[in-house]
């Protein structure tokens, strides 16, 4: 166990254990290898076991995580304004990706009730069991009259138009792990595999795929070569330094890909901790940026008590917009939260508050302090939109283009 990491209740450990079992016998169903992204996939969407379809409290002071829907209202306050300029210039329709605690939602439905901009629907699309009745819970409760508005999908329709809204949710999907080993490594590599065939890249660097594997009754890394052609082919174009290790999301491309596929016209709209390619493969990130969330705590054991707490890997932001691209959609902004939120009026969202009632007014401040502090999250997590048939500047990438870094 990960130091300092507190120890979970026998039931959650028995959870875990049953979701190990699952995972044992996928890897001896493959030969007794999996990549590392069949491991992430099964540990966090394993039906009824994963992390994020289990029953087990994610977000807020109680779970593992806070995101920024959680830690302030003025966070969907100021992202509906962003969404009400796209309903008015397209289609008022709202589809929001994992919802989570369902907070985003109530959050924007009060705000754009407020500015007479409520959308026709508000559509979510969640995996979880588990959090779809929590998020049904809430907004039923406190938003009762905007019940026949609230739709809950089990997978994208095929044609989207409005807005559409993913919250952290691209750095929860599963990553391939390679590994640019260096010619030392594959001589010493071929010793122990003579009968192997060992991928070659011109800049001498030979490719292989990190994996899970079995070592008694316990997890175990283990690298074969690099075989898949799209992850082949990806990894060829990435510049870095002999003995680099880090990330590769097909599943966060193959996500764009669909979406941009189905919108007719609107805008999508990414929020998420990440980098532009530049930055994600420099060469001094050369472990990568995979890390787990365990009550409020991080660490680097993706096989610390699968189930029980989050994986995690930052987004490649130049990768999902050149997906994008090539499926037809248009790069309409990029740019820090922080720049964002501030683009979208979130000072005056705070103004509306009476800062001679510091009980409301104090808690507020500090918490836009939080979304938009270099040091918090306005720098770290980015916004990107990607659009069809969008003619206008979006108010909130009117300043701070990043554009550049991608």
């Amino acid at each position: 166990m990960p130091a300092s990491l507190p120890l979970p209740s026998p039931l959650a450990q028995a959870h875990s254990g049953q979701l190990c079992s699952l995972i044992h016998s996928d890897i001896a169903a493959h030969g007794g290898w999996v990549p590392f992204a069949r491991f992430m996939e099964l540990a966090l969407y394993a039906p009824g076991l994963g992390y994020y379809t289990a029953g087990a409290r994610k977000f807020g002071e109680a779970g593992d995580f806070v995101t920024a829907p959680e830690i302030s209202p003025l966070f969907g306050r100021t992202l509906a304004r962003q969404a009400a300029e796209i309903m008015e210039h397209s289609v008022p329709h709202i589809l929001e990706l994992g919802a989570g605690s369902g907070k985003l939602a109530l959050d924007m439905l009060g705000e754009l009730e407020k500015r007479g901009a409520l959308p026709e629907s508000y559509a979510i699309l969640e995996v979880s069991p588990d959090l779809r009745d929590r998020q049904q819970a809430l907004l039923r409760e406190r938003l009762p009259h905007l019940s026949s508005r609230l739709h809950w999908l089990d997978a994208l329709p095929e044609k989207l138009s409005g807005t559409v809204i993913a919250n952290e949710v691209l750095d929860a999907l599963p990553v391939h792990l390679v590994h640019w080993r260096t010619r030392e490594e594959e001589a010493s590599f071929k010793e122990s595999s003579p009968t192997l065939t060992l991928p070659q890249r011109e800049r001498g660097h030979v490719l292989f795929e990190r994996g899970v594997a079995i070592n008694g009754e316990e997890f175990a890394w283990q690298e074969r070569p690099l075989e898949n052609p799209e992850l082949l082919q990806i990894a060829q174009t990435l510049s870095v330094p002999d003995g680099y290790l880090s990330e590769i999301s097909l599943a966060a491309r193959g996500l764009t890909a669909s979406l941009c596929d189905r919108l007719q016209q609107g805008v999508l709209l990414f929020v998420d901790y990440g980098f532009g390619a530049g930055e994600y493969y420099h060469p001094q990130r050369n472990r990568g940026t995979l890390m787990c969330h365990y009550r409020h705590r991080a660490h680097d054991d993706p096989f610390y008590l699968p189930g029980l707490q989050d994986i995690t890997a930052h987004v490649d932001f130049t990768a999902i917009a050149e997906t994008a691209i090539d499926a037809g959609a248009h790069l309409l902004g990029y740019t820090s939260q922080a720049f964002f939120l501030l683009n979208c009026g979130i000072t005056d969202l705070l103004a509306e508050a009476d800062p001679e009632n510091l009980r409301g007014y104090l808690p507020l401040s500090s918490q836009l302090q939080k979304l938009t502090s270099p040091a918090e999250m306005g720098e770290l997590f980015k916004v990107m939109a990607l659009g069809k048939g969008v003619e206008w500047e979006l108010r909130g990438f009117a300043r701070g283009d990043l554009s550049r870094l991608l």
